[in-house]
């Protein structure tokens, strides 16, 4: 096993025990199964922004009424518990929660509220807006149809786009995030990934679509957005 693969599976094997030990279940409404919860990730002291998590996929994680969680390995899952240490709490939703509720709770954490959409998560961006996040992130996100849903990019806030350069996902090929971001008329900043690994699905949490090996530069980036919002 390289060195790469064993530091990213020490990486992951960290954020889950301490996603274990601080986590709180919350429900955010809608849907069986437990599809509308979502959880929420505090840092010790009070948080200085506060992050809305959305997951790729059909979004189902299979959170548990105890904090458990059935899927593990999208990209957003696996790094949900970094960004407390950098005074940042976060909420990661379920297939049913409500994305614009999950802004409005935030908002009695944090000052400032980020949506953070990965891959077909950025499809429910457009529904968020409705709740004034006070920015936005996509992440190797499915461009062309969350700008259809959005309509106008008058609507978006501050907005930080992450893709990997060598994204073969054929609905998230790098040249839709150059696309969009030329739509925004410069009010997003785009960010590229290279490098890493990728084995199976070019769609799939395993590829360079979920940002494998470079999980620690993508959450210092979001971090480091969240940190430049006023």
């Amino acid at each position: 096993m390289s060195v790469l693969k064993v530091l990213s599976l020490v990486f992951a094997t960290l954020l889950a025990c301490a996603a274990a030990h601080a986590e709180e279940v919350v429900d955010l409404g809608g849907g069986l199964f437990g599809g509308g919860r979502a959880l929420l990730n505090k840092p010790a002291g009070k948080a200085r922004a506060g992050l809305v998590l959305i997951t790729g996929g059909d979004g189902y994680v299979g959170i548990g009424s105890d904090g458990s969680v059935e899927r593990g390995g999208n990209w957003i899952i696996r790094t949900r518990a970094a960004y407390a240490r950098s005074g940042i709490a976060s909420i990661a939703l379920d297939a049913n929660a409500d994305p614009a509720k999950a802004v409005e709770y935030m908002r009695s954490i944090a000052p400032r509220v980020i949506v953070v959409a990965m891959s077909r998560g950025a499809l429910k961006v457009a529904g968020s807006l409705s709740a004034k996040p006070d920015g936005i992130v996509f992440a190797s996100s499915m461009l062309d149809e969350a700008r259809s849903m959005i309509g106008d990019p008058g609507r978006l806030p501050p907005t930080l786009i992450i893709h990997h350069k060598q994204d073969t996902c054929r609905v998230t090929l790098p040249e839709s995030a150059v696309a969009f971001q030329q739509w925004t008329g410069g009010k997003a900043r785009l960010l590229w990934i290279d490098g890493g690994t990728s084995t199976g699905n070019p769609c799939q949490a395993r590829a360079y679509h979920g940002f494998i090996g470079r999980e620690g530069q993508v959450v210092s980036a979001i971090t480091s957005f969240a940190g430049s919002l006023r």
